[in-house]
């Protein structure tokens, strides 16, 4: 079938009427020849054998210039499209000096235990018994840790391992690290906001100690194609590096889907068509599969079997902010981390509830719940399909519901599909994993644990629910399928917000516009600080390795000294303490909270403790493998949530309220004496005070439970843009329109904020306020949701007139009455959405972007 391939499913899919009217673009990404070249004289011969016997004939082009530099010596970054064969420019150095030279070694680095134990996979089977390749990570023996710091010449590992155990341990890896000839990072693209900060700073300390050994190691780092490789590459090794981004490879054609699900028009009523059951309209058994799904019937009894999620949106809250009061409270959850948790913390996702809107407000079927319909679908017929989605609830859900769907006409189908999410053991892992390689599994519903370059050949097809954030984010999902040159289909499955709403009426936006640059600040003090930490605790800190640092560490250091935290020496900087320090390189606040099943002790996953308290509080339900719980006990001091088995028929919403308060001014931008836009430091405090249980069949709310749950609080960074009444005025706000003119505005642009920065509106929060007691004025904020900001912020202020261009366009462009999911409603709303007035935050934005236009 060829390059047909996505093609031949498309006009399938297309054939129902239902799902062809959800259709909002296609584009027609052409295939490419590739450019192959000779193999380097200097690659072993041994070596070049066994990759000829592995069906690698020659090299492509970018292969062959990546792996001549760093074999050069020098520092380089590869980056080029997802299935390009990165791998192969860095392994060939890699391989041919580890061969030639028993004492040389080398670190490769994943940001996934997946991607690592896949590479290692590839390592072995080439067979070369010189290379004694292992990984180094949480999942290995104690018994087997020895074995490799003593012996292994290739360590796969990843940057919580180097941060946590290599470093740390330096001693016991000293043959390790004087020999220490390559250094590998792996999807570097994939380091940004805090976690990309806190690797920076982790590979300064390799380096650190690597020049205590005498080594001084090439980097080689492999990238999706973003924008500025080579600065992010810089910024992120702090070395000079050199850049491959010419992408030699073949690929075949990808029909590339815009989809957008159908619309609920009423609270409580489907718009006609609109349930679950537009099938693949062919009759007959596919390759591969017991019997397609034909028609709208074989389903119909099933209609909501994909809603066992829940409702969408938040509860609606009783009475309206009046001037003074604080109305915003959109703030970050990062949907990644939440487990199976059953809760609708994490915006739409998983809904298929007729008309669960905010406040009667029409909403779409979730991307979700139409997800899981096209993998039903697509499995049914026989095409082994990876569906990505937001959330590990998500994951479960998305199989769970693909699996019954299929139950219906084709039972043993059902055992094909699975989750794939973060939070699950070493061995369940493993397991998905070779049973997605051998063709075992045709449909798999997963988290971006499989984004990154896992070989897994022979997929036809990628659902991806709702824009995971980034371009580069979207391609290398998208390019999942088709890996071995054929053709291939990929849909983006828009959920019901701002951000994804453009997107699919806006292809220009996907298809022509250069991929983002990668956004991260190793200089924040809230990560530098904790890292020279860790620094001083494996090495004392002298003088020279200020300049590895970065002019900000004396300072820092400075501040270390003055907490007691280290101790200022003729020879340096001293930690002071016992023990170690405790960083969390991930940013998430805390260590993990484990899910333990309460009658057996069985642990069942794990939350980051940013999210714990809303998402795995007393009441919520948590989802395992299709299995759901119950939260009996959240124990925040031993960092413990206690679940029992239970099927309730209700969903969860957190419930919270957040405070701002303005810290300090970095970067102001005063257009005239009525509108003022600022970039500095800001304090969020924020508290769950309760939850919501809500019907999943009607969303009927069901009652209110208040929880005792301490306050958080976030230093961080900030981008506030402050409006005098005159300009309300002149917009026609009425006073008592101002709070939810500026709600509006500040959910619409949270959601736009991701087209201009590398980050997801889970990243960042928001607030709003018709009167900031330290303003006095009318005040929106949009803050970055890490400690000392990520970089998001500061990325919307200096874009801000084209951010708020792009606000203003998707409200405007919205067909709702009032507003909705789609353009002013917020998933993660701590105000129930209320108040809203979608027409003044139009006229309001529209008035500030003239002011901006203006002398």
């Amino acid at each position: 079938m060829g390059d047909d391939r996505g093609s031949e499913i498309l006009s399938r899919l297309r054939a129902d009427r239902r799902r062809d009217r959800c259709v909002t673009h296609v584009e027609r990404v052409p295939a490419r020849a590739g450019t192959a070249v000779d193999w380097p004289e200097w690659a072993d011969p041994l070596l070049l054998g066994r990759l000829r016997s592995a069906g690698v004939t020659a090299p492509w082009s970018h292969q062959a210039a990546a792996a001549g530099a760093a074999f050069a010596g020098r520092s380089v970054v590869l980056a080029t499209g997802t299935a390009s064969g990165k791998s192969l420019g860095y392994l060939l150095p890699v391989l041919t000096t580890l061969l030639a030279d028993p004492s040389a070694r080398a670190l490769y680095l994943a940001p996934t235990k997946a991607l690592a134990h896949d590479q290692l996979r590839a390592v072995r089977s080439l067979a070369l018994t010189a290379v004694r390749a292992a990984s180094y990570d949480g999942d290995t023996p104690a018994g087997e840790r020895e074995w490799v710091r003593a012996h292994a010449t290739f360590v796969l590992t990843n940057p919580d391992m180097l941060h946590r155990g290599i470093l740390p341990g330096h001693r016991r890896f000293g043959p390790f690290l004087r020999g220490l000839r390559y250094v590998v990072i792996d999807e570097c693209h994939g380091y940004r906001g805090v976690f990309g900060a806190h690797v920076a700073q982790v590979l300064r300390r390799l380096r650190r100690v690597c020049a205590r050994y005498g080594s001084d190691p090439v980097f080689v780092l492999a990238s999706a194609t973003v924008a500025d490789p080579g600065v992010a590459a810089a910024r992120l090794t702090g070395l000079d590096v050199d850049v491959v981004d010419e992408d030699g490879s073949p690929r075949g054609a990808t029909d590339f889907v815009l989809y957008e699900p159908p619309l609920f028009l009423t609270a409580g009523r489907r718009q006609p068509d609109a349930a679950a059951g537009g099938r693949l309209a062919a009759a007959g058994p596919g390759p591969g599969g017991a019997g397609r799904l034909t028609g709208a019937g074989k389903l119909a009894g099933v209609a909501g079997v994909a809603g066992v999620a829940g409702a969408v949106g938040m509860a609606g809250v009783a009475g309206v902010a009046g001037r003074g009061a604080s109305v915003g409270g959109d703030h970050p959850t990062r949907a990644g981390a939440g487990g199976g948790v059953a809760t609708a913390a994490e915006g739409t996702e998983g809904d298929d509830g007729p008309g669960a809107g905010e406040n009667g407000a029409p909403v779409r079927r979730s991307a979700t719940a139409e997800s899981a319909d096209l993998l039903a679908d697509l499995v049914a017929d026989g095409v082994r399909t990876l569906v990505f989605v937001r959330s590990r609830r998500a994951a479960e859900v998305v199989a769970n519901s693909a699996r019954r769907a299929l139950g219906l006409v084709a039972p043993e189908l059902g055992e094909r599909v699975a989750a794939y999410r973060a939070g699950y053991l070493a061995e369940e892992r493993r397991d998905l994993e070779a049973r997605l390689r051998s063709g075992d599994l045709l449909g798999v519903a997963a988290t971006s644990a499989l984004e990154l370059g896992v070989d897994i050949s022979g997929l036809d097809a990628t659902v991806i629910a709702g824009y995971p954030g980034t371009l580069a984010s979207l391609r290398q999902q998208a390019g999942r399928a088709g890996r071995s040159g054929q053709g291939a289909l990929a849909v983006l499955v828009a959920r019901d917000d701002p951000l994804d709403t453009y997107l699919v009426h806006h292809p220009e936006a996907v298809f022509g516009r250069p991929v983002e640059a990668t956004v991260f600040d190793p200089d924040n003090p809230y990560v530098l600080g904790p890292q020279l930490e860790c620094a001083a605790a494996e090495l004392p800190i002298t003088e020279s390795d200020l300049e590895l640092f970065g002019a900000a560490s004396r300072p820092v250091l400075d501040d270390l000294v003055r907490r007691g935290r280290l101790r200022r020496r003729p020879a340096g900087w001293y930690w002071t303490q016992r023990g170690r320090p405790d960083v969390d390189i991930r940013g998430v606040g805390g260590p993990p909270v484990r899910i333990v099943e309460s009658g057996t002790g069985r642990l069942l996953g794990t939350v980051d403790a940013a999210t714990s308290h809303s998402t795995v509080h007393p009441g919520a339900v948590y989802l395992h493998q299709g299995v759901s719980f119950v939260v009996e006990e959240l124990d925040l001091e031993e960092s413990v949530a206690f679940v029992v088995h239970a099927a309730p028929d209700w969903t969860t919403t957190a419930r919270d309220h957040t405070d701002i308060r303005i810290v300090g001014q970095t970067r102001a931008r005063v257009v005239d004496r009525d509108l003022a836009v600022y970039f500095g430091t800001v304090e969020v405090t924020s508290q769950v005070v309760g939850y919501q249980r809500r019907l999943i069949t009607t969303g009927e709310v069901l009652g209110d439970v208040p929880l005792d749950l301490p306050p958080r609080h976030l230093r961080t960074r900030g981008v506030w843009y402050v409006v005098s009444d005159r300009l309300l005025e002149d917009a026609g706000v009425e006073p008592a329109d101002v709070p939810g003119a500026v709600h509006a505005a500040e959910h619409a642009a949270i959601g736009l904020l991701p087209l201009f920065a590398t980050c997801d509106r889970w990243d960042i929060g928001g607030v709003s306020t018709a009167l900031h007691p330290d303003t006095e004025q009318t005040t929106v904020f949009v803050y970055d949701g890490h400690p000392g900001g990520a970089g998001f912020a500061e990325r919307g202020y200096g874009r801000f007139g084209t951010w708020l261009t792009a606000t203003r366009d998707a409200v405007s462009a919205c067909e709702c009455p009032a507003g909705c999911p789609s353009c002013v409603q917020s998933p993660k709303c701590g105000n129930g959405n209320e108040p809203l007035d979608k027409a003044a935050a139009v006229r309001l934005l529209t008035t500030i972007l003239g002011r901006l236009d203006g002398p």
